[in-house]
């Protein structure tokens, strides 16, 4: 396989790699000399953007319990951090803290395999992305509408879409670092409610409960079960698009995603154990929303209440960390010259990548009238293709680059990290073999698009219509190795 073209596999350009990746985040307090020097995103909100990209609360888990029973739900939860969750977590905290720029994994597939695939890397994560958070709107209207029931259908619900997606859009403008922080907040208030339900439901725990397969009669949904426990439990790399942004990010990120990690797993299971344990089982109740109704029949309407707010609150911070990491995704594309200079503009008085985040709402705006069913399936699909891909590239770089200092180092040998791969990918096969005809023919579509990108970009640079950016603007002549 032909080496990237940013740099040689050789030892002395192994080093040029490492140092300049460290530079630049560590650094780079500016991008253009008209831009204001802005705050890095330290431990706390590093942790809760990381658990807003993979969970955001409980809130969604209810339909493993409606597909598969009690016993099967909480098995997936427990079995399923382990088989996924862990892996992905690992493979990013070493590739972030080894190459800890903005574009994450369109970085580690460039080095990998080359540009087309660290472009084609680059959108089908993109079009996952923007796809997937252009449910959030959607989901936070639906929870809106059983107060105000205007908002159900029309040109209300049509404007109260577009102007939730603009307002939050607008929160990412102002800043990661306050996006960060809002996040935690978000995530507390979030969060407390389950902690409450938690309490509440002890006195009240059959633990013969857990062990139920199901109620009789209740045919199994292999495929939702495992579309709700996929869905709850990626993104892990999602946020390593805002390496560069991060301080200290070889220290920083391996403490954010084991912290987010034991965040997401007790958020998931505390609260599925404790409502499957006090409640008889009514398997067909439980779809998205059921926890609030649980809150309401232990604790009492105000709790209930409570995580109806915390549910609009989960899906704020969801969209926010989700919009960040596109954004930033796209301004690591722009800085490694795959799309146009335009899309790595930042703002004068915020620093944001004001471009990327503009079109990261426009795309996100025209996918938000689709159903939330078909929204789920096709980013699933795409994000199994990125992921994939994503796994070769890890095993690809340890082989190409054996002499490179990393940070966070996976302490496996090579056969050892094949099986850590293997077990995941053929997950993420089965997710792609369970979809239905319209997510392969979106997604093929998608992916074609990616690739007549590339081309187009490679024709622009050639031709001058567009203006890019050189790898020598970033690296500086004593670091750009050919």
């Amino acid at each position: 396989m032909e080496d990237s073209p940013l740099y040689s596999s050789t030892p002395s350009s192994q080093q040029h790699l490492l140092n300049h990746h460290r530079e630049e985040s560590e650094t780079e307090q500016q991008h253009g000399s008209n831009t204001k020097q802005h705050k890095k995103l330290a431990l706390l909100p590093l942790v809760f953007l990381i658990y807003f990209e993979v969970a955001g609360g409980p809130y969604g888990e209810e339909a493993a319990v409606g597909a598969a029973g009690p016993l099967i739900a909480i098995l997936g939860f427990v079995i399923f951090p382990f088989i996924w969750s862990i892996p992905e977590a690992l493979l990013t905290a070493e590739l972030a803290t080894t190459f800890p720029g903005n574009g994450g994994f369109v970085i580690w597939a460039n080095e990998a395999f080359g540009p087309f695939w660290g472009s084609l890397m680059g959108f089908w994560k993109f079009f996952s992305g923007v796809i997937n958070l252009a449910s959030y709107p959607v989901l936070c209207i639906d929870y809106l509408k059983l107060v105000i029931p205007i908002l159900s259908s029309g040109f209300p619900r049509f404007v109260s879409i577009s102007l939730s997606t603009c307002v939050l859009s607008f929160l990412n403008y102002s800043g990661l670092a306050i996006v960060g922080y809002t996040a935690v907040v978000l995530g507390v208030v979030s969060l407390l409610p389950f902690v409450l339900l938690s309490l509440f439901s002890l006195p009240k725990i059959d633990p013969s409960k857990w062990l139920s397969f199901g109620q009789e009669g209740v045919e199994k949904d292999w495929t939702l079960y495992f579309n709700t426990i996929f869905w709850n439990l990626n993104f892990w790399d999602s946020a390593s698009t805002l390496a560069g942004e991060v301080e200290e990010p070889h220290k920083t990120f391996p403490k954010a995603l084991l912290s987010a990690g034991l965040l997401t797993c007790l958020g998931y299971i505390i609260p599925l154990l404790a409502t499957t344990g006090a409640m008889p089982l009514d398997q067909q109740s439980w779809v998205g929303g059921y926890f609030a109704h649980v809150a309401g029949v232990i604790a009492g309407n105000w709790l209930k209440i409570w995580m109806e707010i915390g549910a609009v609150l989960s899906i704020i911070g969801l969209f926010e960390a989700q919009l960040s990491s596109a954004a930033y995704q796209l301004l690591g594309m722009a800085d490694l010259g795959f799309i146009p200079r335009i899309f790595g503009e930042r703002s004068k008085w915020f620093n944001t990548p004001w471009m990327a985040i503009l079109i990261s709402t426009v795309v996100a705006l025209g996918m938000s009238f689709l159903t939330f069913t078909e929204i789920i399936s096709t980013v699933n699909f795409l994000y199994s293709l990125g992921m994939l891909l994503e796994f070769a590239a890890f095993l690809r770089l340890r082989r190409k680059f054996p002499a490179l200092k990393r940070p966070f180092q996976v302490p496996l040998g090579f056969f050892g990290l094949i099986i850590m791969c293997l077990v995941p990918s053929i997950l993420l096969v089965y997710v792609m073999t369970v979809a239905s005809k319209i997510v392969y023919v979106a997604s093929a579509f998608l992916t074609f698009l990616g690739i007549a990108l590339y081309y187009f970009m490679n024709l622009s640079k050639s031709r001058k219509w567009l203006e890019f950016s050189r790898v020598g603007d970033k690296l500086g002549e004593d670091d750009y190795v050919l």
